[in-house]
């Protein structure tokens, strides 16, 4: 059965060393699970007896093109107005829990594993009406409108459904699961599953101009960023800047999975006069 990573909370203890893995660079940063505790939490307008960890915003030498969240929904939380902003689209992928959501007027159950697009404009409410708690990741990023391209339209499915492609000459050790068609240019974002199995790798240093969000869903790697490798596990959350070097070894013993954004089908953004 698959299962994602959620955030504990809580807070530890005043005898445990403060010694840990977090690091902020100038090409990448980590966010690791123990640093999403209680004392982090933020809230929103218009949620209801909701709480979200934001793991990524845009901001002067940070992520540059999205900001994303961890939002844990108490039974009977929710919102009627869950995002002020008409230019932004998002993506919802839920890890834990059950959720009712209305999305232009359509009715839909998710669970952990749902997968939802939501493009600028939507109409959409968010609730939570079970007896636990429901967590979901949220990504958003303003739309770049194109003058004759209309935006994509919503669309709601599952992990689950999401068949992986096997990247060439992996033998399926390396996988990526694509919610969006990689050839449909009305998309500027694309937000997918990376499936390694036990020794599978990157192996070569990727370069490129797409920005990451990189969330660990399950399983452990030792990652390369920029120079430095660096040990990751489930609940760790990786940021890396344009043309950040990277790569990967999967360590096993199962499966290691991440939620990976990237920002495509667009001109570099200049600064004319």
């Amino acid at each position: 059965m698959t299962s994602y990573a959620t955030p504990a909370g809580g807070l530890p203890p005043q005898t445990q060393l403060t010694t840990d893995r977090a690091v902020f660079t100038e090409a990448y940063a980590v966010l690791p699970r123990g640093t999403m505790t209680d004392i982090v939490t933020s809230l929103l307008p218009f949620w209801d007896n909701t709480r979200l960890w934001v793991i990524a915003r845009p901001l002067t030498g940070f992520s540059e093109t999205f900001s994303q969240y961890i939002v844990e929904v108490s039974p009977g939380g929710g919102s009627d107005r869950p995002e002020l902003n008409p230019a932004a689209e998002g993506v919802l992928f839920v890890v834990e829990g059950e959720l009712r959501l209305t999305l232009d007027g359509n009715a839909h159950a998710l669970t952990a594993g749902s997968y939802v697009f939501v493009p600028p404009a939507a109409q959409w409410t968010l609730h939570n009406d079970s007896d636990a708690t429901a967590t979901f990741h949220w990504i958003r990023k303003r739309y770049e409108v194109v003058e004759g391209i209309d935006a994509p339209p919503a669309f709601v499915t599952h992990d689950s459904e999401v068949v992986g492609g096997e990247m060439p000459g992996t033998d399926g050790a390396w996988t990526t699961q694509r919610f969006a068609d990689p050839t449909d240019i009305r998309h500027d974002m694309h937000v997918n599953i990376v499936n390694f199995e036990p020794g599978g790798a990157i192996p070569f240093p990727e370069t490129h101009v797409m920005e990451h969000g990189l969330y660990v869903l399950e399983g452990k790697a030792v990652y390369l960023l920029n120079r430095d490798w660096v040990e990751v596990q489930a609940g760790d959350f990786m940021w890396l800047r344009a043309f950040c070097p990277q790569a990967c070894y999967a360590g096993g013993p199962g499966r290691f999975r991440y939620l990976l954004y990237k920002d495509v089908n667009r001109h570099a953004l200049l600064n004319l006069p």
